[in-house]
């Protein structure tokens, strides 16, 4: 059975305050999107690569990637709307491999050590452990607790799934009207454990202006 890769690309500019899709910025010469595509088309284990798109983008991306293997699908208003849109265009796989188009640095080893891990437990993400130490908080601002470090780590993407877990606790987050802004808590939330793989620092979001220069300076 095939793999699927869900590239996420229908969000906006809007925190960078920019008037396009901050998935248009170039970094080393090639546009954020092409970046984070051509990641997983170079997977040997990936066979088709959905990206979701606001409807104003998609003949621009479109024109960006021109590959047969890739489609484009109109996103939603949350992460999971987007996924859940993409995700039905699929008749059936094995593997359902989900990334945040604003992560253009991927490491292929990271994506092939991750997708192994899936098909031995059914669900695994990609992240790296938090380096400093985490405090939570109560409602006022002071500290209740200090976490121990080691068991903590900070997700990233991509995150990977079987089909069929990842179809049943979609279903099961829709039927209860869950809304989930991470695909592992769409799992956790269905009962499914998932497997945390130790991925790489330098597999950043571009969220802010800052993080322009630094995705090139990470490239080079």
């Amino acid at each position: 059975m095939s793999n699927v890769a869900i590239v996420l690309g229908a969000g906006s500019g809007s925190r960078m305050k920019i008037d396009k899709s901050k998935l248009l910025l170039e970094i080393g010469g090639k546009t954020v999107i092409q970046r984070s595509v051509e990641a997983f088309l170079d997977i040997s284990d990936i066979d088709e690569v959905i990206v979701t798109v606001r409807e104003q983008d998609i003949e621009t991306f479109s024109e960006l990637i021109a590959d047969v293997r890739v489609s484009f699908v109109i996103g939603g208003a949350t992460r999971q709307e987007s996924v859940r849109a993409a995700f039905e265009t699929i008749d059936e796989c094995e593997l359902i491999i989900i990334h945040d188009g604003a992560r253009p640095l991927i490491k292929a080893e990271d994506i092939e050590k991750t997708i192994r891990e899936a098909k031995e437990y059914g669900a695994a993400a990609t992240g790296v452990k938090v380096k400093d130490t985490i405090k939570i908080i109560d409602k006022e601002g002071f500290v209740e607790s200090t976490p121990e470090r080691s068991t903590l780590f900070s997700v990233q993407t991509p995150q990977i799934f079987s089909y069929y877990l990842y179809k049943e606790a979609l279903e099961k987050a829709l039927s209860e009207g869950k809304d989930f802004t991470d695909d592992c808590q769409l799992l956790e939330f269905a009962g499914h454990r998932v497997k945390m793989v130790e991925g790489s620092y330098s597999n950043i979001k571009i969220t802010t202006k800052e993080d322009i220069p630094l995705a090139e300076s990470l490239l080079k």
